[in-house]
């Protein structure tokens, strides 16, 4: 196992530009995420690491090693790919062996390794299958363990659970848990799905048109996104943005004009004027008869533990508000909304986001979650 070190990173199709100077510290043993909407750069990112495709500039170091140059079957890592890519005509114990047998490994420890994989990953019953006898589920296990018999230094997965169904899904982002924690070896999953991102990763790195937006925890990542681009990305349904006005400013708060209502926000913020921008999580905006904001519910999506209402503002614009699952709100009723003050978030006019002061309880939460430090470089 070996840290991963990306200095510099670009990466050029002709004229056009898809990775604009990426540098990333990933630490030995994680499970980081790259995540980010499509056309943002994750996968060609992991297929630079991976050596599949040539840098335009920038160098990738792992551990002690510039791999930087080096072909992809000498960078002593393994890649999981979207499709799978399974021999069809070969049994599930020869494409686990095929990589070994290529290298000239002894047939003892090829056999050793194929079997240890299967057992890891529940599969030695299927061992001689062939891929077409195979649900999907079972294909990416094979793909998988694949991958673990090289025992590489990184794992790369590229979206491997995208063909599945949603309950397969669920079922194989916890087994992938599972399987780091026992193999203890760094992995980085590329996904646009932010609930695997959120749920499997120690850190998750955030992409934006070929910058890096945002590293960070999952924790962090939701209760303090770095600019309005991560914090309307993570979380569903996605925070809720208002235009709003500085009216005033003390050395630890903002009073913003909202809609023609006011609020006080709670932040140590370089002088400011004119408009900003405020946001407000759906769960966090309130249905109450003093809020700073009135409207009428367009649509009541009622989901059983909890509704999804949304509500179009007498002011202009819209917003989603997230109630209990026995709120009585119908479509049509006319409501007001209130801003707890301690749950704004506050962006200025170049979209990064103020310093937020969060509650004892949430700031220990993130704190004190699970995971490596964050890296030394954003």
């Amino acid at each position: 196992m070996a840290e991963l070190r990306v200095t510099g990173l670009r990466k050029s199709f002709g004229a056009v530009e898809i990775l604009k100077g990426i540098d990333l510290d990933i630490p030995d043993g994680a499970f980081v995420s790259f995540l980010g909407p499509s056309g943002c750069g994750k996968s060609t990112l992991l297929r630079c690491i991976a050596g599949l495709e040539e840098l335009t500039q920038g160098g990738i170091q792992l551990g002690a090693r510039d791999i930087t140059d080096l072909p992809s079957a000498r960078r002593d890592i393994a890649m999981v790919f979207q499709n799978y890519a399974l021999y069809p005509h070969m049994t599930v114990r020869k494409n686990m062996a095929f990589g070994l047998a290529l290298n000239g490994m002894p047939r003892a420890e090829i056999d050793a390794r194929v079997r240890n994989a299967a057992e890891t990953l529940r599969i030695t019953e299927l061992l001689d299958r062939k891929p077409r006898q195979l649900s999907g589920g079972q294909r990416q296990r094979v793909a998988i363990g694949r991958a673990i018999t090289r025992q590489p230094q990184l794992f790369l997965l590229d979206e491997p659970l995208s063909n599945l169904d949603a309950s397969l899904r669920v079922t194989m982002r916890a087994e992938l848990a599972a399987l780091h924690d026992r193999l203890g070896v760094t992995m980085i999953y590329v996904t646009h799905d932010q609930v695997e991102a959120m749920t499997l990763s120690d850190l998750v790195v955030v992409l934006d048109k070929g910058h890096v937006a945002q590293v960070g925890r999952p924790l962090e990542l939701f209760h303090r996104p770095a600019n309005l681009f991560v914090a309307g990305f993570i979380g569903s349904p996605q925070m809720n943005f208002l235009p709003a006005d500085v009216t005033g400013q003390t050395a630890d708060s903002l009073t913003l004009s909202v809609m023609g209502g006011s609020l006080t926000v709670a932040t140590a913020a370089p002088a400011l004027s004119g408009r900003v921008t405020l946001g407000v999580r759906p769960d966090r905006l309130e249905i109450a008869p003093d809020g700073q904001l009135s409207g009428t519910i367009r649509l009541a999506e009622r989901l059983g533990t909890e509704n999804h209402l949304h509500i179009d503002l007498d002011t202009g614009g819209s917003v989603v508000v997230i109630t209990d699952g026995t709120h009585s709100a119908r479509a049509r009723d006319t409501v007001r909304l209130r801003i707890p003050p301690a749950d704004a978030h506050v962006f200025d006019a170049a979209g990064k986001s103020l310093p937020r002061r969060l509650d004892a309880a949430t700031a220990a939460l993130i704190n004190d979650s699970e995971g490596p430090a964050e890296p030394a470089r954003p």
